[in-house]
């Protein structure tokens, strides 16, 4: 029991007083018997400002994650550039399955290594990454040295007002032509799909934050195309994208973009995700050349058999069926972003 600085305990012999002073505690047994034991040390103060060190030491605010197949050309060189100019920032490389040292190169520049037992492809790379990254923002650029570390403060100069910033590429980087002109109709299209200026819809080099970037993680592919697929996902959601001019280097070693497979694939892939999420900016226009196809035919049979034919009414059944297809796919994405925040 305790009272003001007089404490009654019993032990074997009889009752105990305890009497504490600034310095120490005075014990008087029952018997008279009296005598001082040091006095307990106080109680460290919680600090708060030791406890958000600790959290910011655990979680850095920038985590740049680097995916890489077969780059031990560059991989090292471009982890020690990053870390000289922004040592507080988690790099993380992804290893997809590589068969050279790219993962001995890594570690060997003070990067942390997540591998994946066989090749999977770079977005699955990305994907692992964005999964084990501990920092608020992820910040990805490619490992082949294309990209320039000392372009990340432009990048992240916006991070606060934008929910991503994309590094898009001018005319003075050293990329093939075919390619420029093949971004070229990709960015075209994005921007009439989303109905915005994409200015570099395939840059791998981007900043946004990994709290977002979660909810899109099911929709990125396996392959090249998940900068197409995360930026018109962000964009059709209603999320902010800002455009940085940057200038690419020559990467090192030999691409593993197929112009043909690749560029295919990057069409498809910007279609389904046009589809899912503004199916009407697809169905309508391919609604509407069936539409003129068959009242154009119609107007010939017409004024050359005056009849009208089957043909004729093929095409403009078919151009109704689409439209209202399109009506239904836009109500299903409406329901979707019902369930979305």
């Amino acid at each position: 029991m305790r009272r003001g600085s007089i404490t009654l305990a019993t032990s074997c012999q009889g009752c105990i007083f305890y009497f504490q002073s600034r310095n120490e505690y005075t014990v008087t047994y029952y018997t008279g018997l009296r005598r001082k034991l040091p006095a307990p040390l106080p109680e460290q103060p919680f600090s708060l400002q030791d406890k958000t060190f600790m959290t910011d030491q655990q979680h850095p605010q920038v985590t740049v994650v680097l995916p890489a197949f077969n780059e031990e050309k560059s991989i090292g060189a471009t982890i020690r550039n990053i870390r000289q100019l922004h040592p507080d920032f988690e790099v993380l490389v992804v290893d997809d399955g590589s068969t050279d040292n790219t993962k001995a190169e890594a570690l060997n520049a003070g990067a942390k290594v997540h591998s994946h037992p066989y090749n999977i492809g770079n977005g699955a790379a990305v994907k692992s990454g964005i999964r084990h990254a501990t920092g608020e923002w992820v910040l990805m650029m490619d490992a082949d040295g294309q990209h320039k570390p000392e372009d990340i403060t432009s990048l992240l100069a916006a991070k606060d007002e934008f929910d991503m910033i994309v590094g898009a590429r001018t005319r003075e980087s050293d990329t093939c032509t075919h390619r420029d002109c093949a971004n070229f109709m990709y960015n075209r299209f994005a921007s009439y799909v989303c109905k915005f200026p994409v200015k570099d819809l395939t840059s791998g080099f981007r900043i946004v934050r990994r709290k977002t970037a979660l909810q899109f993680l099911n929709l990125l592919p396996n392959t090249f195309s998940y900068p197409s697929t995360i930026t018109i996902a962000f964009l059709r959601s209603g999320h902010t994208i800002k455009y940085v001019p940057i200038e690419t280097k020559k990467r090192e070693g030999k691409s593993k973009i197929n112009l043909l497979r690749d560029g295919t694939r990057f069409l498809l892939i910007i279609t389904k995700i046009a589809t899912l999420y503004s199916p009407l900016r697809v169905f309508i226009p391919v609604g509407l050349l069936f539409l003129f196809t068959g009242t154009g035919y119609y107007l010939y049979t017409f004024i050359t058999a005056h009849r009208f034919s089957n043909m004729s009414a093929l095409l403009l059944t078919t151009s109704t069926i689409i439209f209202m297809m399109g009506l239904l796919s836009e109500q299903i994405t409406q329901l979707r972003y019902d369930r979305t925040e």
